[in-house]
C-alpha cells in the first residue's frame, strides 16, 4: 500500500519522559516487499468498525519534523514494510485506515516452531517495553478493544482484537519506536505484541482513533497510490506510500470529511473512520436511481460512507447494492454465473470473457460532493477472483454483519488516495501508480 511520514511528538497520553523528535526535516526512501497472498475464497478484509465513546480530540496541523517515502507491492492487501525497535527490525503491516490499534508480530516465549523471520524479536530492541495493567490505557471498560483487556500472570497489559473478517489478534500491549535512522526515531508508540494471531502479518492502523499509529505519532497528513492488478507468475506490482506531504498534491481534488459529535452514539456507526459524503453511482452514462440517504448514517449510524486501505471490494448496503445488481443484469444478466457467490458478498460474477463483459457494463463512476469522483473504466470493472471468474468488484456490506458503504482499495488503483487529518479532507488524483514517485 503506500508512503511515509509526518511526526512530532508523542501522544497525549505517552509519558512526559518520552524523547521527542528533532525539528530537523529529513525524507527517506526505503523499498517494500510484500508476498502475494495465498488463494482464498473470500476477499480480504481487515478493517475493525468499532465505535468508541469518547470524542475523538482535534489533531493539530503543527509542522513536522521529517517526511518519509517508501513503496509498496499490492497483493489484494497494501502491505508496507517499517523498521521497528532499536536498532531497526523490518516488519511486514497492512496499511488499514479503518482499524486503529497498530500490532506486531511478537516471538512467543516458547516458539513451538521456528517463527517466521517476519517475526520481531522484543530481546534485540533496547527501546521495547510492556505496559504493565496500571497503564491508563489498561482499563477494563476502554472502549479502544473489541474485547476488555486484561490482566496476565505477569500483570501485563493483555488485549484481544478481533477484525470484521474474523482475524484475531492477541498478546500483549507495548511501546515501541519507529527508527528511520542513526539521527530520526518516533517516540515509542503504543503497539500491540500479537503471541497469537490468525495472520502471519500485523496492521498499521490509520483511523481517527487516539491509539492509531497517524494519532499517536501526530501524523498530519499520509497517502497512497495503488497500482493495477496484473496477474502475472513471480510478479507483484508495486505502489508508493507517503507520511507527509505528497509532491503529486497539486492536482488532486479534495472532499471534507465528515465528523460525528460525542453525543452521536449510534450502534452501526464507527465514528473513527474517514467517513465521506458519496452521493450516487454511475454506471455507463445512467445515473443509478439511488437516494443520497442510502449513503448517509441514519439515526442508528446505518449507511456511513468510508473510504477504507484494509478492504479489499467495496460494499455496499443493500438499498445500493440492489440498484447495481439491476443494472448488470440489465447489461450483461444471460452472461452472470448463475448461483454463484463470491466469499458468501458478491454475486455478480462471470465464467466469459471479462474484457468483453466490463465493455458491455462500461465504466463505473462513484460520485462524491464537490464534483469530485471516482472513475473505474470499463477494464478494471471486474476483480479476477481465480478459476476463470470474475466479479465485479462489490459486495453486499449486510453480508459482513456491516451496515456501511465501504470504498475498498480495488477501486482506489491508479489513484493517489491522500489523507488530510489536519485540514479534515480526503485527496484523490489520477496517476499511474506503478510509475509514481
Amino acid at each position: 500500500m503506500l508512503l511515509f511520514l509526518l511526526l512530532l511528538l508523542t501522544s497525549l497520553f505517552l509519558s512526559t519522559q518520552e524523547t521527542q523528535l528533532k525539528n530537523d526535516s529529513l525524507s527517506f526512501s526505503f523499498p517494500l516487499t510484500s508476498l502475494p497472498r495465498s488463494p482464498q475464497t473470500s476477499p480480504s478484509f481487515y478493517s475493525s468498525f468499532i465505535s468508541q465513546t469518547k470524542k475523538t480530540p482535534a489533531l493539530k496541523s503543527a509542522a513536522s519534523p521529517y517526511s518519509y517515502r517508501s513503496r509498496f507491492k499490492y497483493s489484494m492487501i497494501l502491505l508496507v514494510s517499517l523498521p521497528i525497535g532499536t536498532p531497526p527490525q523490518s516488519q511486514q503491516m497492512i496499511l488499514d485506515t479503518g482499524s486503529q490499534l497498530s500490532w506486531i508480530q511478537c516471538h512467543k516465549k516458547v516458539p513451538r516452531k521456528p517463527p517466521p523471520s517476519t517475526v520481531f524479536d522484543p530481546s534485540l530492541s533496547s527501546s521495547f517495553s510492556v505496559l504493565p495493567c496500571n497503564h491508563p490505557v489498561c482499563k477494563p471498560r476502554i472502549p479502544d478493544f473489541t474485547l476488555p483487556t486484561s490482566c496476565d500472570l505477569n500483570r501485563l497489559c493483555h488485549y484481544s482484537y478481533f477484525f470484521a473478517d474474523g482475524t484475531l489478534a492477541e498478546g500483549n500491549l507495548v511501546r515501541e519506536k519507529i527508527t528511520f535512522s542513526t539521527s530520526q526515531s518516533t517516540p515509542p508508540l503504543i503497539l500491540g505484541c500479537a503471541e497469537d494471531a490468525s495472520d502471519d502479518k500485523g496492521i498499521l492502523g490509520m483511523n481517527l482513533g487516539r491509539l492509531s499509529f497517524a494519532s499517536q505519532a501526530k501524523i498530519t497528513k499520509f497517502s497512497y497510490c495503488v497500482p493495477t492488478r496484473q496477474v502475472r507468475p513471480g510478479f507483484t506490482p508495486t505502489g508508493s506510500f507517503y507520511l507527509g506531504e505528497n509532491p503529486n498534491s497539486a492536482g488532486f481534488q479534495y472532499i471534507s470529511l465528515l465528523t460525528f459529535s460525542q453525543s452521536q452514539r449510534m450502534p452501526n456507526l464507527d465514528p473513527l473512520a474517514h467517513t465521506v459524503a458519496l452521493q450516487g453511482i454511475r454506471i455507463g452514462n445512467k445515473k443509478l436511481n439511488i437516494p443520497v440517504s442510502a449513503f448517509r448514517a441514519d439515526p442508528s449510524g446505518a449507511g456511513q460512507s468510508m473510504i477504507d486501505s484494509g478492504s479489499e471490494f467495496t460494499y455496499l448496503v443493500d438499498e445500493a447494492y440492489n440498484k447495481v445488481r439491476e443494472e448488470v443484469v440489465r447489461l450483461v444478466g444471460p452472461r452472470l454465473k448463475k448461483g454463484y457467490v463470491y466469499g458468501g458478498v458478491a454475486d455478480m460474477c462471470f465464467d466469459g470473457n471479462a474484457m468483453e463483459i466490463g465493455r458491455l457494463i462500461g465504466n463505473m463512476v462513484f460520485e462524491f460532493d464537490k464534483g469530485v469522483e471516482i472513475v473505474i473504466e470499463k477494464g478494471r470493472v471486474l476483480a479476477d477472483v481465480g478459476g476463470g471468474v470474475h466479479c465485479v468488484g462489490i459486495g453486499r456490506s449486510e453480508m459482513l454483519s456491516a451496515a456501511s458503504n465501504i470504498i475498498g482499495n480495488f477501486h482506489q488503483q491508479n489513484l493517489w488516495v491522500e489523507f488530510d487529518i489536519a485540514n479534515r479532507r480526503v485527496g484523490f488524483g489520477k496517476a499511474d501508480c506503478s510509475r509514481s514517485v
